[in-house]
């Protein structure tokens, strides 16, 4: 009886560090990027830059894991159809996700940018709704409705809103309910589950390429001009680390817990940060209307992740019966999850 239950013993206290693993990096990778990002510390006011940096690591990375070392795999059944169809779509939006929410980060504050994004699953609804995968029920819009009303409380407590840096952020909201959408037709119409890994081998170079166009364009004459090529090579490199390490983190959880466990898991995070941010930052500057705001709204998130769980669907995946196949890709530069 002494072995089973120490088994047991030594496979929760491993979930529970897998778990605690997620929440440290997730949070520490946002607020990683924005002292990078801040011109009073780092002085790298790129996020194109940085996000492109990401997407290149992360690509590398994966291919030597997969293809060199031969540690992770990746799951078959990709075909040039799929790839096209599917995975540039998928690629583009996630482009654009973390292209945008990071330039928020130059106008807004971290807490304020994070109440922002718990309007996601009334965005990832919507377009469900347009696109043929969610149906409307009188239950879902009191969801939404619920969410809707808690970000618009907290900001409307928010001290200093800068409106720039709003529409940054919604313009991330919406490529990343775009990609959220992409990737569960990939599964629903193409038949392709593909675990976290293989997301990242797939997606991470097809953004890359999405980022360099407009890199080309709007950030190197910037960064040719005020000659900061000679950035901190050693900062940024632990940067894109963190930022692979995070993804990994997330293949990890899936691999030892439930939907559910992650889903909870998310909320304790967006709640570190929000608080958190207030400590480690001179611009972020929480009010009671701003807290009570952001509860609303993570109360409707939580309804929302429940309803989608008993329906056995998870916000990103149509098949949650299956955890090691889920593809909640984390967002790599401004973790939108």
């Amino acid at each position: 009886m002494a072995d089973p239950q120490r088994k047991w013993l030594s496979d929760d206290v491993l979930t529970y560090a897998y778990l605690l693993l997620y929440i440290a990096l997730s949070s520490g990778q946002i607020f990683f990027n924005k002292w990078v990002l801040s011109s009073k510390e780092i002085n790298f006011p790129y996020p194109l830059g940085l996000t492109l940096l990401h997407m290149v690591f992360s690509s590398i990375l994966c291919f030597v894991l997969t293809k060199v070392l031969k540690i992770m795999k990746v799951e078959e059944g990709m075909t040039l159809d799929i790839y096209i169809s599917s995975v540039i779509p998928i690629g583009a939006m996630f482009a654009m996700t973390l292209w945008l929410g990071n330039t928020a980060y130059l106008y807004i504050s971290v807490s304020f940018a994070q109440m922002l994004k718990a309007i996601m699953p009334v965005a990832v609804f919507i377009l469900g709704v347009a696109a043929g995968l969610e149906m409307m029920s009188c239950r879902m819009l009191l969801i939404m409705s619920v969410i809707s009303l808690g970000v618009l409380v907290a900001s409307y407590g928010e001290i200093d809103i800068n409106w720039v840096g709003v529409v940054y952020q919604m313009g991330g909201v919406v490529g990343e309910a775009l990609r959220l959408i992409f990737m569960e037709i990939l599964v629903k119409r193409k038949g392709l589950k593909l675990n976290p890994i293989s997301v990242m081998y797939y997606v991470s170079p097809c953004s890359a390429l999405c980022l360099l166009v407009p890199w080309i364009f709007l950030e190197k004459p910037k960064m040719d001009e005020q000659r900061t090529w000679s950035f901190q090579p050693l900062v940024l490199t632990l940067n894109s680390l963190c930022t692979f390490a995070l993804n990994l983190s997330v293949f990890l959880v899936i691999q030892h817990t439930s939907a559910l466990t992650i889903r909870v898991a998310g909320v304790v995070k967006d709640w570190v940060v929000v608080l958190l941010s207030a400590l480690l930052f001179a611009d972020a500057k929480l009010t009671l209307i701003n807290l009570f705001g952001y509860a609303i709204a993570i109360a409707g998130v939580a309804a929302y992740n429940n309803h989608k769980l008993k329906k056995g669907t998870s916000p990103e995946s149509s098949d949650d019966s299956e955890p090691k196949q889920s593809v909640p890709l984390i967002q790599s530069s401004n973790s939108n999850k």
